[in-house]
């Protein structure tokens, strides 16, 4: 999991994807502090699609982060769109 590292209190450098993946795997919640993280990161990302929400492509990190937080958009056509083009561009792992 790799990516860019940040500081997240209580749990040192993280990448977001290893962020995310904490969270998913919480049992009994996610800790306030990863929880702040993430919705910072969340902010973020909600800006770049905001910003350009026809041709914004998210990165693997950025939509498993997106997804994560699925429920809380909805029907979002902005949201939705943002899906289908990340897996109309997306190349895997090897």
């Amino acid at each position: 999991m790799g990516g860019n590292l940040e500081n997240a209190a209580g749990y040192g450098q993280l990448s977001l994807s290893q962020a995310v993946h904490i969270a998913q795997n919480s049992d009994g919640g996610v800790d306030q502090r990863l929880a702040q993280f993430l919705e910072r990161r969340l902010a973020d990302v909600w800006a770049k699609l905001n910003a350009q929400p026809t041709s914004y492509i998210l990165p693997a990190d950025e939509f498993a982060l997106l997804n994560y937080y699925r429920p809380r958009f909805g029907d979002n056509a902005i949201v939705k769109d943002a899906t289908k083009r990340f897996w109309d561009n997306h190349k895997g792992t090897a």
